[in-house]
């Protein structure tokens, strides 16, 4: 008898055992929550007891991933590193889900993406890709969409909270099938940027009034910023013994020169057609489609507008800018090179910078940051070409997105799923904001968090709160093929740069190649959903006469100056 009660027991240990250790593991990962939650996440739209909801619904939704190990890649952003040091981090103590977040540069995201797509071997679990190709991603039916997840295989893997709805970027991550192909983690802006102390000064802009007959302010137009690049670099000369320029680029041939160009540097002087956030029947790369999102052409003579007179006209001024108004060393810089340019002191202004910068541009003790911590500089809407006709796309916006192949085994990218939402989560995504300034959430661009920070951010905060960020967009549907087509840029822009070839000679063999590619994929027939179908080539004249892009050579391509003073820029916004 006393046996028997004995052998009882004991066979009932290891049950015991094992529900006491699952309590100590339940107590830690809500330990874990409880830690970061009042630490790290302080910061949030969500009250406390909301976080620690959202946490325990990690914990609970990863119980069958425990254990594992999966990999993600990002490019190199600040908000990136953040993910990759502090949220991996905190996912795996709240989950027990260990994330390896891979930092590489953004031409290995795409080429490890691309080599994934091509040969089905599972290289990452998930890609932070920038939404330029949601063209690409649609069309070859290689990613899973996030819209068929949430209501498949993911359906009890997708947080209750992730509230789809609060995102801003959403549009440009949507494909014309209307499912949506990544979720957006950053976004950033390609926006003007000036020292406002040096315009708020009343010897310049008496003297600046005096030469070009208009208020020294923020350039409404391409001509008043070409002034005005004009007046500091060869009528202002120095400020406090300092040599100044009055325009910031880079011009080494380099894939960074690409982006350049491709984030929109075309839509800015007007060559597209109109349409938000991108315009249709032809976007800002130049490329038509048809009424059934089939891509026709990237030249003239096939309804394009790449090798278009707005498109030369662009190019044109970017080559004379940069050799005229912006200090010698930039023609040899690439885009990583020439972004901490304007923080050292020596430049008025600059057309094309972009807000993933903000973060750097606000350290104290740099020349364009006051004692108090306000800065000297200030952001607002880049001013527009010639060509440019409202209701019309302005610049571009990047957006970084979760996503997802259908290569990755399907455990594997849950996991990741999971991962992905908790960077976006409204727990973090607050604090991930203010330390990466890259909002992706309309709660927190209205919290009272960020509107604290504002004065420090140099009009950021107020450009997000406005309504003119909706005609800042990625690259859109039009681009079939984005790795493709966007390494042929910068080899032909180079050539423009260098002086190897006029901007027409460029943009001419830039246009042929794209349509090269184009009739590659038509002929491969690899994308059966909106893949090419080129227009036969005719005169240039017959597509230069329709009404919209491509345009006709203006008469005048450089009307009156415009600026507007920057206080009545913001009251615009609000």
């Amino acid at each position: 008898m006393h046996y028997n009660k004995k052998k009882i027991a004991l066979a009932a240990l290891p049950f015991a055992v094992m529900m006491h250790s699952a309590t100590l593991w339940a107590d830690a990962y809500s330990d874990a929550a409880n830690k970061w939650v009042d630490t790290e996440f302080s910061v949030s739209t969500l009250n406390k007891q909301q976080q620690l909801e959202e946490m325990q619904w990690f914990t609970e939704a990863a119980k069958k991933f425990r254990g594992m190990e999966i990999n993600v890649a990002s490019e190199t952003l600040t908000t990136h590193q953040y993910e990759s040091q502090v949220l991996a981090k905190a996912f795996q103590e709240i989950t027990g889900i260990k994330v390896n977040h891979d930092l590489i540069h953004e031409g290995d995201v795409v080429e490890k993406l691309q080599t994934q797509m091509q040969s089905g071997r599972n290289i990452y679990d998930a890609y932070v890709n920038d939404s330029d190709l949601i063209g690409t991603h649609f069309r070859y039916g290689k990613v899973v969409p996030i819209s068929d997840m949430m209501n498949g295989d993911g359906m009890d893997y997708t947080l209750p909270t992730l509230d789809l709805a609060d995102f801003i970027g959403l549009d440009f991550t949507t494909g014309p099938d209307g499912k949506l192909y990544q979720l957006p983690t950053q976004q950033f802006a390609n926006l003007y940027w000036f020292r406002a102390d040096w315009f708020a000064r009343a010897d310049l802009k008496e003297q600046f009034k005096s030469i070009y007959g208009y208020e020294l302010g923020v350039p409404v137009n391409w001509s008043a910023y070409e002034d005005i690049a004009e007046f500091f670099t060869d009528k202002v000369k120095t400020i406090d013994g300092e040599r100044i320029y009055g325009h910031m680029d880079y011009g080494k041939k380099d894939p960074s020169l690409g982006w350049r160009f491709t984030d929109a540097w075309f839509s800015m002087a007007g060559a597209g057609d109109k349409g938000t956030p991108n315009g249709l029947p032809v976007d800002e790369w130049g490329i038509r489609i048809n009424d059934a999102c089939s891509p026709v052409g990237s030249s003239v003579s096939r309804g394009g507008a790449t090798n278009g007179p707005a498109a030369v006209y662009a190019t044109t001024k970017y080559v004379e800018w940069l050799r005229k108004y912006a200090p010698p060393e930039a023609q040899g810089m690439t885009f990583s090179e020439s972004g901490p340019v304007p923080a050292q002191g020596g430049v008025a202004q600059q057309i094309f910078w972009y807000t993933a910068f903000t973060a750097d541009m606000t350290s104290p003790g740099l020349p364009v940051v006051n004692e108090d911590g306000t800065p000297k500089w200030r952001m607002a809407p880049s001013p527009v070409g010639p060509y440019w006709e409202e209701g019309m796309k302005k610049g571009y916006q990047d957006v970084g997105a979760w996503t997802f192949m259908n290569s990755t085994p399907d455990d594997r990218r849950l996991a990741a799923w999971l991962y992905a939402q908790f960077t976006t989560s409204k727990t973090v995504s607050l604090k991930k904001t203010l330390v990466g300034l890259t909002p992706i959430r309309e709660s927190d661009i209205n919290s009272p968090e960020m509107a604290e920070a504002a004065p420090k951010l140099g009009g950021l905060v107020e450009f997000y709160k406005g309504p003119a960020r909706k005609q800042w967009s990625p690259t859109g549907i039009n681009v079939p093929d984005y790795p493709k087509l966007a390494q042929l840029w910068w080899q032909y822009i180079s050539q423009a740069a260098s002086g190897e070839a006029t901007p027409q000679e460029a943009l001419n063999g830039l246009a042929a190649a794209q349509d090269k590619v184009m009739e590659r994929l038509e002929r491969a027939n690899v994308q059966p959903l909106c893949g090419p179908k080129l227009n036969e080539p005719r005169d240039e004249a017959y597509w230069l006469a329709q009404p919209g892009s491509p345009k006709p050579k203006l008469a005048n391509e450089k009307p009156q100056g415009v600026t507007v003073s920057y206080d009545a820029l913001l009251r615009s916004w609000e």
